[in-house]
């Protein structure tokens, strides 16, 4: 090996070398692993959105974060520079790595990168039919960065929504993909969500999560869509503020409840309900979008003793 890819700390041997001079004692048994969540998606340096965000949002709720980067991008809480995408071949060798060495419960997809890493992750989780898989169909920035070409949804739609569980689109990305499948005209208030998500399910997928954050509606609706119709609609306050990441809060944290067991219908509402109090107590760190707090839990009790 080159010198750059040095693995061994220098202290390492006289480390476990004491350690190993320790007398031995009887363990009690490791205990059980946390179900662990597959996250592909791109880095976001801001922590905002990206791989950060489904970390901190597994982790949050229990789970166990694995991780698989598809790109690398530049930017901060204003909007996105640059994106790299890591090569497809990355991608997949990656995901087989860890899966061949742990279980996985639960598949979450992000932002992709390119028709390649599509293709490589599709061949992957196709692998694991009976992981349930979350696919969040990032397709733009919230400033309005485009992530997505039409090439790029046309292999999510082919390659991709026929194994998915569960696609999470905002009412703009359900009716950009509705308009890929033949629905309506890019972008059209006036195309039905109810529309869409049936093109959607048409398309293969199990589920449907259209999310109303873009609608003009004095509530944040929700709704999800099976075969058979509406499964759930949920309404939320809708909070002031533009925010930075809660697309990826919300599908990761579906993952994480369908990961720990719970049926399709109380993970949505759990993840929704969840997500809210991360974006009710959603922070501003730059000079941009809020950041939703996905540790809110964590400072409860220090922010009420601050307020004391």
């Amino acid at each position: 090996m080159g010198r750059g890819l040095r693995l061994k700390s220098p202290h390492s041997t006289s480390i476990l070398a004491g350690t190993l001079s320790r007398p031995m004692t009887s363990a009690a048994p490791a205990p059980a692993a946390p179900p662990a969540v597959l996250s592909f998606a791109a880095s976001d340096p801001t922590g905002g959105a990206g791989i950060q965000a489904d970390i901190l949002t597994v982790a949050s709720l229990g789970c166990h974060p694995l991780s698989v980067l598809t790109a690398i991008t530049v930017q901060d809480t204003t909007g996105v520079e640059g994106v790299l995408p890591i090569d497809s071949g990355w991608v997949a060798d990656q995901a087989r790595a860890l899966l061949e060495d742990m279980p996985v419960a639960a598949f979450k997809i992000g932002l992709l990168g390119s028709v390649e890493a599509i293709a490589a992750i599709a061949e992957v989780v196709a692998d694991y039919p009976d992981i349930p898989l979350v696919l969040d169909p990032v397709l733009a920035s919230g400033r309005g960065d485009q992530f997505a070409d039409e090439e790029m949804i046309e292999a999510m739609i082919g390659l991709l929504l026929p194994q998915t569980t569960l696609i999470t689109p905002n009412s703009l990305e359900a009716r950009r993909l509705a308009q890929q499948l033949g629905v309506g005209e890019d972008g059209r208030r006036d195309v039905g969500l109810a529309d869409c998500a049936r093109a959607l399910l048409d398309a293969g997928c199990e589920q449907v999560l259209v999310t109303g954050t873009h609608e003009g509606t004095a509530q944040v609706v929700n709704t999800l869509y099976g075969s058979h119709g509406v499964i759930r609609s949920d309404r939320w306050e809708r909070l002031p503020g533009s925010y930075h990441g809660s697309g990826c809060t919300l599908a990761s944290a579906v993952a994480a409840y369908l990961a720990s067991g719970a049926d399709i219908g109380d993970a949505v509402h759990g993840a929704q309900e969840y997500t809210w109090r991360t974006l009710a107590a959603g922070y501003r760190p730059g000079m941009g979008q809020f950041i939703p707090d996905r540790l809110f839990w964590s400072r409860g009790e220090a922010g009420d003793a601050d307020k004391g």
